[in-house]
């Protein structure tokens, strides 16, 4: 029987993989109530896909990310100065913020921006070197990595740890072998843009002479449009799988 044919037979959506879509009954261990948020998700790939896009804050979370780092590097390319650099940086932040309060929506991830150029900006004015500012970003990334990696080797992967906030249960997508290697698999494409970053901007960073320019293009080339990528190499994996989802009830 063929995968569609295998869908209508038990009634569920060949779109969407969502029982629901086609009236089918709930499954074993959830409830007949209609879902409300990242219970809506019936299988794990559909909660990976949902979750790493809210983590990514669609195109305009990723623009305020960059936009800061766009202001500090073009200021100081500009002017050779790096106060107004930094000034002209957390400005930017600042004003993406009040846009996010005026308009009512949630402000994470400009204040993630903010707080960023802030401690970039307090590296660079403590050294002198505009290219100081590009450490924490290096240093982050190389940390995010090695977390990463070791969650993998210890077989939780971080990944993992959103199919417990969609399930109820933390831990409980341990003990399906097939879920941890897909959420390893997934881990690892989270865990190349950072090791790219590190191994291209650090050289830069250590390079003799004022590196900064030089560091702010890296770091907007390599900022979102890595995490785009990683994003689509992503739902292309999922979009192999239909995983069902066991969500434990309430005691």
């Amino acid at each position: 029987m063929s995968e569609v044919e295998a869908s209508r037979e038990d009634g569920t959506d060949t779109e969407t993989g969502d029982p629901a879509a086609s009236g089918a009954t709930a499954a074993p261990g959830t409830s007949g109530a209609p879902a409300e948020g990242n219970a809506a998700h019936d299988t794990v790939e559909a909660a990976v896909r949902a979750q790493l896009t809210k983590a990514l804050g669609g195109v305009r979370g990723m623009v305020e990310a960059a936009v800061p780092t766009i202001a500090f590097t073009g200021t100081y390319v500009t002017t050779d100065e790096i106060k107004p650099a930094v000034a002209a940086g957390i400005g930017a932040a600042v004003l993406l913020l009040a846009v996010r309060i005026a308009q009512r929506s949630n402000p994470q991830f400009v204040l993630n921006s903010l707080v960023g150029i802030a401690v970039a900006a307090f590296f660079a004015l403590r050294s002198g070197k505009a290219e100081d500012a590009f450490l924490p970003g290096i240093l982050l990334n190389a940390g995010y990595a090695a977390a990463m990696i070791f969650s993998i080797a210890v077989r939780w992967p971080v990944v993992g740890f959103i199919i417990g906030t969609v399930t109820g249960d933390p831990t409980e997508w341990r003990r399906d072998p097939g879920i941890v290697r897909l959420c390893s698999k997934l881990t690892w494409l989270l865990v190349l843009p950072c090791a790219a970053r590190v191994a291209v901007q650090y050289p830069i960073y250590l390079a003799d002479g004022d590196q900064s320019g030089l560091l702010g293009a890296a770091k907007i080339a390599m900022g979102w449009p890595l995490q785009v990528a990683a994003l689509a190499a992503m739902v292309w994996l999922l979009a192999r799988g239909r995983t069902p989802i066991e969500r434990k009830e309430p005691a």
